[in-house]
């Protein structure tokens, strides 16, 4: 425990490297090679928040609460399109106020093929909550999706990439196997518990590859857009050409509410369209992924687990 009377630049060795260690980068889980020999990995994926983010903060007025029901009134079928005529797979990660607002969103997402993965129960803060909180409303989550899917969750993001002290150790009794809201690598990895190997998997975000920093609006505060979507698309399309020229993981993190506006959508395509005119692209959901890139390591022969 830290001494809530020092300053961190008091604190000893042990202290920080104690915290720094709790949940660390292990081995990198990079293959050789991608399925069928392919040069890139591309997992895109889509948080379905809608309204659980004004309802999180407590705001219920039909104002916000609107904004949040865009995404899932028009956003989203128009993504389920988008990616039906592409032939692309995505994962969905849908807080389960959100599914149970939207019943036939998350089933409609299950029915094409597409992972619904844990993402909260209401958009909640993790690092706000107690322990035995958040393990509940993690395990919570869980059920409600596998109630309204059919199908159990192997995957979680937490809300607002909010990764609290106990996160791992809920996601490991839980029994998922990859976890996609850490920012270590470009590549997947391995999560480490104090040091420990987890058999646990890592797909990496970062806040390049995610929407709301650069479209996001607060009505009466300082936040505004300050980025042309086009502008975005040649951040993103670059991001794809250094992974392709790597040969490694183009992950991207989109939300319906967000991005399924018309002028957005319009770079989303013509991304999708720079990365079909490439050679050997896998196009895989964050499982296919994890359960990939684990096999190669051997984390599902009992390593580390």
């Amino acid at each position: 425990m830290t001494d809530p009377e020092l300053q961190p630049w008091q604190w000893d060795e042990a202290t920080w490297r104690g915290h720094v260690n709790r949940v660390r980068a292990g081995r990198s889980l990079a293959p050789e090679s991608w399925p069928g020999g392919a040069k890139v990995a591309v997992a895109l994926s889509f948080d379905s928040d809608h309204e659980t983010i004004p309802l999180r903060d407590g705001e219920t007025r039909p104002g916000k609460l609107a904004q949040g029901e865009y995404g899932s009134r028009v956003a989203a079928p128009r993504i389920l399109r988008m990616l039906e005529t592409y032939g692309v797979p995505a994962s969905f990660y849908m807080p389960a106020v959100s599914a149970l607002l939207h019943p036939e969103e998350v089933s409609s997402y299950a029915d094409a093929g597409h992972e619904v993965a844990v993402h909260g129960w209401i958009h909640e803060r993790n690092m706000t909550l107690e322990p035995a909180d958040e393990r509940e409303l993690m395990l919570r989550s869980i059920d409600t999706l596998e109630w309204l899917t059919g199908t159990r969750p192997v995957g979680m993001r937490t809300p607002s990439w909010d990764f609290s002290d106990n996160t791992l150790a809920i996601t490991r009794e839980a029994g998922l196997i990859y976890d996609s809201s850490l920012m270590a690598d470009d590549e997947p990895y391995e999560l480490l518990a104090d040091g420990e190997p987890t058999g646990l998997v890592e797909i990496p975000v970062e806040w390049i590859r995610d929407d709301a920093p650069y479209f996001m609006m607060e009505r009466y505060g300082s936040l505004r857009p300050y980025t042309p979507p086009r502008q975005v698309l040649s951040i993103w399309r670059d991001e794809f050409d250094g992974a392709y020229a790597e040969g490694g993981l183009f992950q991207l993190t989109l939300h319906p509410h967000i991005s399924g506006h018309r002028s957005r959508m319009v770079i989303l395509t013509e991304l999708l369209d720079h990365i079909a005119s490439h050679q050997d692209v896998w196009y895989a959901t964050h499982a296919q992924i994890a359960e990939y890139v684990a096999d190669a390591a051997g984390l599902n022969e009992g390593d580390g687990r």
